[in-house]
């Protein structure tokens, strides 16, 4: 069983050295770009050399430091992910009822999704979901994408709702992987909207490529403290 206090080296290798302005990776990893994106955080993507081919990872950091760290594979599917601000970590659970296919989305239009993540920290969780496209290509800073519908609901192991979200996200072909927009959170009692989309694509060589700081919207945070726990499906 992997505790939360290991799982960051378990996902990132040997540890992440963070200086006051640039985000450093772990030994045999290599990042292919950084995204400034509204709600004022800035996430990173790379691959690592002893990972499973078609493996990505993010860091997501926002203005007080790292709020995420997880990786999917070539289908985009979750395969495990940490939350330093709650302190817990979730894995997938082997042979799920129904993968996540990025192939099947980019081939029919749609793809649902019946999974189950284990946690040491909370316990398993099972997700239900689908994605869309729109139909909608776009171009953000040059980069082209495609939108998507989304709509996730998570459960607990007695079958009771934690939470739900649906709005609207990107994907890119190129890269194989979902890149966050906008969506409204659902808990008990309460809901909230969210702005994740991106604002600028930053490549390696460019001004800001790894900076651990945030551009967008800092400042005027909203449900920071529980947007990094939920609604990260990938």
């Amino acid at each position: 069983m992997i505790r939360a206090t290991a799982f960051l080296c378990v996902l990132a290798g040997p540890a992440i050295a963070q200086t006051p302005d640039t985000f450093s990776l772990p030994a045999g990893c290599s990042a292919f770009v950084t995204i400034q994106s509204r709600s004022c955080a800035v996430e990173h993507h790379f691959t690592c050399d002893a990972d499973g081919a078609g493996v990505k990872r993010r860091a997501s950091l926002n203005e007080d430091g790292l709020v995420y760290l997880g990786s999917t594979d070539s289908e985009s599917q979750w395969l495990n992910s940490f939350h330093p601000v709650t302190g817990h970590a979730e894995r997938l659970e082997s042979d799920p009822a129904d993968p996540a296919s990025l192939t099947e989305l980019l081939r029919t239009g749609r793809d649902s999704y019946d999974f189950v993540t284990l946690s040491d920290e909370i316990g398993p969780t099972r997700y239900v979901g689908e994605d869309r496209l729109t139909g909608e290509v776009v171009t953000i800073d040059d980069v082209t994408l495609q939108r998507t519908e989304y709509q996730i609901t998570a459960f607990a192991p007695d079958g009771r709702e934690m939470w739900s979200s649906a709005g609207n996200e990107f994907v890119s072909d190129d890269w194989r992987m979902f890149i966050g927009g906008t969506g409204r959170i659902t808990v008990p009692g309460d809901s909230f909207e969210k702005n994740d989309s991106p604002v600028e694509f930053i490549f390696p060589g460019e001004p800001g490529f790894l900076s651990a700081n945030p551009k967008h919207d800092c400042g005027v945070m909203m449900s920071q403290l529980i947007a990094p726990s939920i609604g990260e499906t990938r």
